[in-house]
């Protein structure tokens, strides 16, 4: 459930945030039902992943060294702090931006394949389970991009992050448009941040289930569809 305006951390406390705020407050049954739908589905989902996800872990761990699985610290609603899994798609103890691009060589040929196919997400059903992440919201990101946020992109935090959502569809080839950027960080923060912000905010004041459904069901389209 969303906590009362004066609850909120001092972060929140702005005008610009007020009106995402009442939005959502408004829809308090809608959320309530969504936090039931992230808890039945994510113990589905991981009952019935689970050899898939096995042999995942299997081919991680005889194609490189390291651990199978991955973690990173993340942001979610309210500004709280949580460790997202993914399944490792790099070779371990690599350096450099959090960002990854088309043609880093840091990813290995397992991973390449499991960031393709969102395969190396699985993991996060855990995370759904647990209550840091929802099916449906805005992706989360690492501490020191939420710090370049605005006044008004604190409003995305006001809702549980997400595996998926609209900003993350439209930017699924986002490792190919940053291939040729030199200032991978800097690009993402001034250019690519402020447009999926746009989206996150979007969907936040158009917020209902159906919508959550629509944007389910074209991730699965988008995972098949042919890259432009």
């Amino acid at each position: 459930m969303i906590k009362r305006w004066e609850k909120l951390p001092f972060v929140f406390q702005d005008e610009s945030i007020k009106e995402y705020y009442n939005i959502l407050s408004r829809r308090k049954f809608s959320l309530f039902l969504k936090q039931i739908f992230d808890f039945f589905l994510s113990i589905i989902l991981i009952i019935l992943m689970l050899p898939i996800m096995l042999i995942i872990s299997f081919s991680i761990l005889l194609t490189s060294k390291g651990k199978i699985i991955f973690k990173q610290t993340r942001v979610t609603r309210y500004c709280n702090n949580f460790t997202i899994y993914k399944f490792r798609t790099m070779r371990e103890g690599c350096n450099g931006s959090s960002i990854t691009t088309i043609n880093d060589c840091r990813v290995t040929k397992i991973g390449a394949f499991l960031r393709k196919s969102r395969l190396d997400e699985l993991p996060q059903l855990f995370n759904v389970l647990k209550g840091d992440m929802s099916f449906v919201g805005p992706r989360p990101e690492v501490p020191k991009y939420v710090v370049a946020y605005s006044k008004e992109m604190y409003a995305t935090l006001l809702v549980k992050a997400g595996i998926t959502c609209q900003a993350s569809i439209k930017f699924k080839n986002e490792a190919s448009m940053l291939a040729d950027i030199q200032d991978v960080d800097a690009y993402y923060v001034k250019e690519i941040l402020p447009i999926k912000m746009k989206y996150n905010l979007r969907s936040i004041k158009r917020f209902n289930l159906f919508n959550d459904f629509f944007i389910i069901i074209t991730t699965f389209f988008a995972l098949f569809s042919r890259s432009k």
